[in-house]
């Protein structure tokens, strides 16, 4: 089916807001991934408003508040949660465009197989940088930032800081600035 969306995505601070109504910028993401589902059979089967730009593998396993439904309106993002794994997006995330989510690679003995997936945890109020890449398994904590151009292979759970770079490493801790605000 073309437009079967969960109406529970289609609430939230998207849907109303000060520009309630019709006028809603989440009703002009529907009327986007609509046209997009009819003309070019792009996103059919995802239950919630999706960017023709973007890639979603596995809609069922990603997990993530209504009111971020914004992180699947840019461009050139690619969340592949494949078998198993799921992807979590906690509470106020923020995910800039070209940012891959990947729960499962090729197996390096045979790239036509798939290993075993592993989930990805995205804390509350993370924000992933542009053109950053999260591998399968890896669990963000509160607040981690991840500076654009990343490839994060290794966990931060503990969250409260800025990690950066290929392999992301930690650059700075954040809880004292966090907590002061």
């Amino acid at each position: 089916a073309v437009f079967v969306y969960d109406r529970k995505y289609l609430s939230g601070k998207y849907f109303s807001g000060k520009f309630g109504g019709l006028c809603a910028i989440g009703w002009q993401w529907v009327t986007i991934d609509c046209m997009a589902r009819i003309t070019l059979g792009i996103n059919r089967g995802i239950p919630f408003p999706v960017s023709p730009r973007i890639s979603v593998i596995n809609p069922q396993n990603i997990v993530f508040d209504v009111d971020d439904i914004n992180n699947f309106q840019g461009m050139g993002n690619y969340y592949q949660a494949i078998g198993n794994g799921k992807i979590v997006i906690s509470k106020g995330c923020w995910i800039a465009p070209n940012v891959g989510l990947i729960t499962t690679n090729h197996d390096i003995n045979n790239p036509d197989n798939h290993i075993e997936s592993k989930d990805i945890i995205l804390g509350e109020k993370c924000w992933v940088g542009m053109n950053s890449v999260i591998l399968p398994g890896i669990v963000l904590g509160p607040h981690t930032t991840v500076g654009a151009g990343s490839v994060v292979t290794k966990s931060f759970p503990e969250g409260y800081c800025v990690i950066a770079g290929n392999h992301a490493k930690k650059i700075k801790d954040i809880g004292d600035e966090i907590l002061k605000n």
